[in-house]
């Protein structure tokens, strides 16, 4: 007979679900939603499909981590899996509530490792390894933002234009018996493959969530033995797939039509690298945040693409100089992938704002005539490449307090329900 504390702890489970897909299908499909290449209920439905096909593989290897490698299956009696998942699935509210996505991924292993400290059974080889896996990670995003920032993006923003599709891009034919779809006449061949490009990667961030994220829903059902590893993807994929259907629509506006100030363009550069990042590491069996990744991704592509304004030659001349350093620095934010106010020399590519908004008719023009010339690094202009800054401040402060205090706080809350309770 199924025990008490068994169907609780798989409501509990179904609600972290719920939560996680709530915060990470706007992440995933955000663009694809804000350029109406796919309507919501089309980006729920595909982010599901191939969020299960991400949990049913590479996600076994990160379950298995978190049910028995933090800390040992054994630990994971049923009131100590409700109480590991009450506390990520309420830190994962908490971050819904304030509309961040949330840190998934760290908010799970903190609730986990409050268990572990408090029953004195913590494997700290095995969370020294994921702590640097947390720190390395986004490290790597910045990095290979800076180096594409710099070097790629001004030369893919030359040649790659993303255009408004008024309709949607397949529509169906009635003249029949059997509606048979088509694709929308208006469309050029550019729309076409830029339209199937962004889907591509928005699935593709739907099998980095889904092989990443399962773990974080049923690993402490699956450490007790409530359920298997195949009936814990299940689980938690039909959950994530109900969060997606439901509460997603408001993440998938905020992300598709309020982002105005990231193009298209970079939104799919920092997906393939934040996707990238985390199906790494969940192959290798480390949880960690897709958020984090692409986030940092953000912030060292808008600064790589600032730093095009001066070679690095003059980068080590001015660091001889502590108060010109500084002025530099200031200068250099994420603003370059805003686009300037002023007249500009590369036209950068309209943003999901935009796109959602229908203010981009020019791109079409745009599209067909030759591609700019590209100036060299250190001839582009810094106030042109720092025109408007790409995150609100107080926004980006509330975004990094989060990802710190949900972690921190199913940390303390799990190891005082552990010690003190049960």
């Amino acid at each position: 007979m199924v025990s008490a504390l068994v169907v609780i702890g798989l409501l509990v489970a179904a609600f972290v679900g719920y939560n996680i897909g709530g915060s990470s299908t706007g992440v995933a499909f955000g663009p694809a939603v804000g350029s109406r290449i796919v309507g919501k209920v089309t980006a729920a439905a595909l982010f599901t499909v191939f969020a299960f096909w991400g949990g049913w593989t590479v996600g076994r290897n990160v379950i298995d981590t978190m049910s028995d490698g933090i800390v040992p299956a054994s630990q994971f009696t049923p009131a100590a899996s409700v109480g590991v998942l009450f506390f990520a699935g309420a830190a994962l509210l908490l971050s819904n509530l304030y509309g961040v996505p949330a840190s998934t991924s760290m908010t799970a292993v903190g609730a986990i490792v409050g268990l572990g400290l408090a029953t004195d059974t913590l494997r700290e080889s095995l969370m020294f390894t994921i702590v640097s896996a947390w720190i390395v990670a986004p490290l790597a995003a910045f990095l290979v933002g800076v180096v594409v920032g710099r070097y790629l993006y001004p030369y893919l923003d030359a040649r790659i234009a993303f255009t408004r599709i008024e309709d949607s891009l397949v529509q169906f034919d009635r003249s029949g018996a059997v509606p048979r779809p088509r694709l929308n006449e208006n469309a050029s061949p550019r729309d076409v493959v830029g339209a199937v490009l962004v889907v591509v990667i928005a699935c593709y961030m739907g099998f980095s969530a889904g092989a990443s994220n399962a773990a974080n829903a049923v690993a402490p059902l699956v450490g007790n033995g409530a359920v298997t590893i195949e009936q814990g993807v299940l689980l938690a994929v039909a959950t994530i797939g109900l969060g997606g259907f439901t509460i997603a629509r408001r993440t998938l506006a905020t992300v598709g039509d309020g982002i105005t100030d990231l193009p298209i363009l970079a939104a799919l550069v920092v997906s393939i690298v934040g996707a990238t990042i985390i199906t790494v590491l969940s192959q290798l069996g480390i949880p960690a945040s897709l958020a984090v990744s692409t986030t940092c991704c953000i912030i060292g592509l808008g600064w790589g693409r600032a730093s095009r304004a001066v070679t690095l030659a003059e980068v080590a001349a001015t660091a001889a100089d502590t108060e010109a350093a500084t002025d530099l620095g200031q200068e250099l934010t994420t603003g370059a992938l805003a686009g300037p106010e002023a007249e500009q020399t590369t036209p950068e590519g309209p943003t999901v704002g935009t796109l959602a908004s229908g203010e981009s008719a020019q791109q079409v023009e745009q599209a067909a005539e030759e591609p700019p010339e590209v100036p060299p690094i250190g001839e582009e202009k810094l106030d042109e490449l720092t025109a408007e800054s790409l995150f609100d401040p107080a926004a980006t402060s509330r975004i990094v307090i989060l990802w710190v205090l949900s972690p921190t706080l199913s940390a303390v809350g799990s190891y005082l329900l552990f010690l003190l309770v049960l």
